[in-house]
């Protein structure tokens, strides 16, 4: 029988977390889950104490600060041996076969050393980056561009989000899938190597990507099998935090993947826009902030 190893990284996910750990353990194959939590101050771990005697396969590994996704994940990876690792996010509702059918379509294919799965937002839409392209430079800059809407039948001005693009009837390759949930075999996790921890929160899933793809092995879309993400759950209260964490973590991605590859120029211009971005983005929580103090209406 196939060992399934289940971690979810928490930080602060609140009953959320109770919930997804509660539906993990429904799952119509045996899993073991570990919680690797980082340090939580809320109810979160507390609420999960009367499971562990119901359920020896659940393990809570207390790391007592906030290592980040990479490191957390990191924690149990290199503790346990798994024919099969399921990374998933606290706030990500499966039902009770979904993880059997991710193992029945990830065995089908030699190839394939990563799986992932259609991801819905709470309104049923698909959600952002459950499936998509690389974001190379170049493609970050048609995005910024918008010049993927210009030219929308040319190939090479694809965008890189592939939620715009219809659905497939089955499941497909892709160059990345989400890290929300991602489905990984043992012997693909033995020659790609575990999650690079100096990734503190976002990009650290694309990184992985590129290196699965660089070892030889294909990422597989299941779009059948659909797992719900209450997305930002334990972000809300700490929006500059994470902002801060996920340019950073672009920045990273960029420079480490592609400087040897792309003109110096272009480089330095998405880098440029990146920065460019994250100061946007903060005026608009800082604005927002502001607003709220004053006890006027933001929209």
């Amino acid at each position: 029988m196939d060992i399934i190893s289940v971690i979810i990284v928490n930080y602060n996910s609140g009953s959320l977390l109770l919930e997804t750990v509660r539906r993990v353990l429904l799952s119509s194959v045996p899993v073991n889950a570990y919680i690797s939590d980082n340090g939580s101050c809320d109810e979160s771990i507390r609420l999960l104490e009367p499971l562990l005697s119901e359920h020896p396969n659940l393990h809570i590994i207390e790391n007592h600060v906030n290592l980040g996704f990479s490191c957390a994940n990191n924690v149990v990876l290199s503790t346990i041996d798994s024919d099969y690792y399921l990374i998933l996010n606290p706030d990500c509702l499966i039902e009770v076969d979904t993880i059997e059918r991710m193992i029945e379509a990830i065995k089908s294919d030699r190839k394939v050393g990563m799986a992932g799965c259609l991801i819905i937002n709470a309104d049923g839409s698909e959600q952002t980056g459950c499936r998509r392209s690389i974001p190379t430079p170049w493609k970050s800059l048609l995005r910024v561009l918008h010049l993927s809407k210009m030219f929308p039948n040319q190939p090479s001005f694809q965008d890189f989000d592939l939620s715009r693009s219809p659905l497939p009837d089955k499941p497909i390759y892709v160059e990345a899938i989400s890290g929300a949930f991602m489905l990984i075999t043992s012997s693909a996790l033995k020659k790609v190597g575990h999650l690079d921890p100096d990734y503190f929160l976002h990009c650290e899933d694309l990184d992985w990507c590129m290196r699965f793809s660089q070892s030889g092995y294909r990422i597989l879309f299941v779009p059948n099998v659909i797992v719900n993400h209450i997305k930002g759950s334990c972000s809300f209260n700490r929006p500059f935090f994470v902002e801060w964490h996920k340019h950073k973590g672009m920045i990273r991605f960029y420079t480490k993947f592609f400087i040897s590859t792309y003109p110096l120029p272009i480089l330095w211009l998405v880098i440029a826009g990146v920065w460019l971005r994250f100061g946007l983005v903060i005026s608009f929580y800082s604005s927002k902030y502001l607003f709220r103090y004053l006890g006027l209406n933001h929209d």
